[in-house]
């Protein structure tokens, strides 16, 4: 795996088909409904034709592919769960009795679960062994890998979103398994968008007061010692990040590849889709973002990004738990544009319309 590779992947990702997309409009426009009233369901019927040449998108089979990794840097006591839970997770997604396991059996959704990273020896048939070495470095005390496994590790990911769409999936979901990986994700984000660590690092899985803020010096101070070259996203994610994010920025342009839609879970994978859209900004064409997570840096991550969530949960578990109730808000889009009538099937007189269409005749004001 080299960096060659890595940038012939990139090269290779192209625009939306406008062509399609203007098609998509037309033929939304021709609904019986009043222009637009379908809000971000006709939005995201756009984006889907533009992502696949055609103007209604089958979706077929999906599933959420989970980046499991441990992170050195919960040596600090940053976390508010033993490291040995990313391992117990991990196995428990086969088992089907995670959140994200039992929201995805609901939705017809499978798991791809891939070890990129976790610090203890996993053999299962149901777990890809895809490990770059059993956990990160201490953040707080030197670089979390090498510039080398980094790039591994987003091959990793670009190979995992190909080998998923050969497999015949049409829909993907970016989730993750790593406890401290709250930390890891605040500082990549902190990085690259140069907001402070108290605006960008929340309190995880349930930090106490004063972990919480030692975590916010933890990321601070690694931030100076480590001094993450800003104009290469490949360095920040060596010095700040972990085989996680790395590998969920590669399924991430993976997607965009292979003209797949992703979907983004919470604060962890939106943060890796920034550092996908840094390596190529095409890359965010082809993601949809589930839910507004409840994590503050989710906020900053989402804008850096450009892209807004459908969902307001207030969730804030991780795993890639929003993509199978996001799979549904996009099965629905689909179903409209493939299957609602047009004001010519169902004759009704359209006169009316085209009075409604001249300016915004939506929005109440004062």
């Amino acid at each position: 795996m080299s960096i060659a590779t890595l940038n012939e992947y990139i090269s290779q990702i192209k625009d939306l088909d406008h062509n399609a997309m203007e098609k998509a409009r037309a033929r939304l426009d021709s609904l019986a409904k009043p222009p637009g009233s379908l809000g971000k369901l006709e939005d995201i019927a756009v984006k889907l034709a533009g992502i696949r040449g055609k103007v209604v998108y089958e979706s077929g089979k999906r599933c959420v592919i989970i980046m499991a990794s441990d992170n050195g840097v919960v040596e600090e006591g940053i976390a508010s769960a033993p490291q040995s839970v990313t391992h117990a997770q991990t196995l428990n997604f086969t088992k089907g009795l995670t959140g994200v396991a039992v929201i995805a059996k609901q939705f017809n959704v499978d798991l791809i679960v891939v070890d990129v990273g976790i610090n203890a020896e996993v053999n299962h048939p149901l777990i890809r062994n895809k490990k770059i070495r059993k956990s990160t470095w201490n953040i707080a005390k030197r670089e979390a890998m090498t510039h080398d496994e980094a790039v591994r590790a987003i091959l990793t990911g670009i190979e995992t979103a190909v080998e998923a769409v050969k497999d015949g999936y049409t829909l993907l979901g970016a989730g993750e398994m790593g406890i401290g990986n709250t930390t890891t994700s605040s500082a990549v984000l902190c990085a690259l968008t140069g907001i402070p660590p108290e605006q960008g690092a929340g309190k995880g899985a349930g930090l106490k007061e004063e972990a919480y803020w030692h975590k916010i010096e933890i990321i601070r101070k690694a931030l100076k010692d480590r001094k993450p070259n800003l104009s290469d996203l490949i360095d920040v994610l060596a010095k700040m990040g972990g085989f996680d994010i790395a590998a969920l920025a590669g399924l991430f342009i993976g997607g965009a590849y292979t003209r797949t839609p992703v979907v983004i879970d919470g604060f962890i994978s939106m943060t890796a889709a920034l550092a996908a859209s840094r390596l190529n900004p095409l890359v965010k064409e082809y993601m949809f973002a589930s839910h507004a997570s409840y994590e503050q840096g989710f906020a900053h991550a989402a804008r850096a990004v450009g892209i807004e969530p459908c969902l307001n949960l207030n969730m804030r578990l991780g795993e890639g738990s929003g993509c199978p109730i996001m799979f549904a808000v996009i099965d629905a889009a689909c179903a409209v544009i493939r299957d609602m009538g047009t004001f010519e099937q169902g004759n009704i007189d359209t006169q009316y319309i085209n009075e409604v269409k001249e300016g915004d005749n939506f929005t109440v004001r004062e």
